[in-house]
């Protein structure tokens, strides 16, 4: 039977989404350990997003095949029990053997979140991405407004990116401030290597008076990641969501986990 789960990670300690060289310690290779003792077989998932080194996850989405019998209940209690602190399941499904947590997805979500203010946190250090210079929010929603819809997004992937396009369509590009803390929400059918953080990047340096507000979009004509910003640091960014056809009958994460940074820190 095929399987899709739903995982929440804190990044911080792990380098990227990603299994890597033995000793490199990445989400993939947690979940997949623990899997595979619940079903008693080696278990390999497949994501719907790969994250960067440092980068979280609210609902990243996975499927994966098994032979074993076991209740959704069990998976996610099983898994939970022997995952270490920093990664859990929310949930368990079994789907189609059609689904596909990657190829099925429609649109993807990002939320970005910036810490704007004179002075550190340790509270969040490495959830959220700290700028001590002001930020202009009006400048940086007016910026956005240019990388809205279908575009060539090369300015904005990594040079070492190896999607074989860099057209992808992004749906929004919401900016919006909660006193100190200033929330980047991306929604697009998938994303490229660093399109998210590099974005940032630019709209930091816009909202901070150093570039034009125009020069997002002159950024993205020019379709040369060397002529673009630099690279935000991954601390701020959370995989928040993945839309699937109504047909598979994924939960959907709560509109409300969106936002639960911004909430504990105003509540605090």
């Amino acid at each position: 039977m095929r399987i899709a789960l739903g995982v929440e990670y804190d990044g911080s300690r792990f380098c990227g989404w990603q299994v890597q060289q033995p000793g490199i310690r990445t989400v993939q290779g947690e979940l997949e350990a623990a899997l595979s003792r619940v079903a008693n077989h080696p278990v390999r998932v497949t994501c719907a997003g790969r994250t960067d080194t440092g980068v979280h996850a609210l609902s990243q989405i996975v499927h994966f095949d098994t032979s074993a019998q076991r209740e959704a209940r069990n998976w996610v209690l099983g898994c939970n029990s022997d995952l270490p602190e920093d990664v859990n399941l929310l949930w368990a499904r079994e789907v189609p053997a059609d689904f596909s947590a990657r190829f099925a997805a429609q649109s993807r979500h990002y939320h970005y979140w910036i810490l704007n203010r004179s002075v550190r946190s340790s509270l969040l250090a490495r959830r959220v991405t700290w700028i001590h210079r002001p930020l202009d929010v009006e400048r940086m929603r007016g910026a956005a407004q240019a990388l809205i819809g279908e575009h060539d997004f090369s300015s904005y992937r990594a040079l070492g990116c190896q999607a074989k396009s860099p057209v992808r369509i992004l749906h929004q590009l919401h900016v919006r401030r909660y006193d100190d803390l200033i929330c980047l929400h991306l929604q697009a059918n998938a994303f490229l290597h660093h399109m998210v953080r590099n974005i940032a990047g630019v709209l930091i340096a816009i909202g901070a008076g150093e570039q034009p507000v125009t020069w997002a979009g002159d950024v993205l004509r020019k379709r040369d990641r060397t002529q673009g910003g630099v690279t935000a640091p991954p601390d701020g960014l959370y995989f928040s969501r993945v839309e699937y056809p109504e047909v598979f009958q994924i939960p959907s994460t709560p509109s409300t986990h969106h936002d639960w940074l911004g909430g504990a820190l105003l509540r605090g």
